[in-house]
């Protein structure tokens, strides 16, 4: 089962979930195909509750322009591709060639084969290779910690005014309150006071999933 949102107790959690819309069966049989061939790392995945607010979000939006980084197995990007205005495009970056191969399997399945561009190879480099105006409209980073700093960098630039930038793992299972944080958490509690303090956006920080920052662009 893809993981949800962790700063509940376990009761309230639970209910959220019985009280939102389901994953359908396609996104219900890519929970159980990421389990099955990537046990390790289903952590990775976003929780159906995050995916469905996702969803509603590019949807309310009209999304037409959108950019992820990091894919893993694709459950994301098909709920923001399914969000989309009918003419739109998602860019996703990733390194990972086994894992996206299974979210090309999926987004075919899912009919948003081509609506979605994959780019493989480091993120940074993808994003400083795109054009520089401000063009996307949505942008979601749930990537390697260390690099959130470096992302958000290259990524505020090319949202357009009124666009958003959505932020996974911004609490990070709590690490971020140790004494001594981890190399991972130490990234995001910086990152956090990093776009705290960056006037070109307006932030909620939201206990959905793993926490989940919303930045709306000025």
């Amino acid at each position: 089962m893809a993981t949800g949102t962790e700063h509940l107790a376990p009761g309230l959690h639970e209910y959220l979930v019985a009280h939102s819309t389901p994953p359908d069966g396609l996104l219900r049989d890519l929970i159980a195909e990421t389990a099955e061939r990537f046990p390790g790392n289903v952590i990775l995945q976003i929780g159906p509750e995050q995916g469905t607010f996702m969803t509603m979000l590019a949807g309310l939006m009209g999304a037409r322009q959108v950019i992820e980084v990091g894919t893993f197995t694709g459950y994301s990007s098909i709920c923001l591709a399914r969000g989309m205005a009918p003419d739109g495009r998602l860019i996703c970056c990733d390194i990972n060639p086994e894992w996206t191969s299974l979210a090309r399997t999926y987004w075919q399945k899912a009919g948003l084969a081509d609506r979605i561009e994959l780019r493989l190879g480091p993120a940074l480099d993808t994003l400083r290779s795109l054009p520089a105006q401000a063009s996307f409209d949505l942008a979601f980073i749930d990537a390697d910690k260390t690099g959130y700093t470096g992302y958000w960098e290259e990524i505020v630039p090319r949202v357009r005014p009124g666009g958003m930038i959505v932020v996974d793992n911004t609490l990070l299972h709590g690490r971020i309150f140790l004494a001594d944080p981890d190399p991972d958490a130490l990234a995001i509690r910086q990152f956090n006071e990093h776009v705290l303090a960056d006037q070109r956006v307006v932030l909620a920080m939201l206990p959905v999933g793993d926490g989940l920052t919303l930045a709306r662009v000025r």
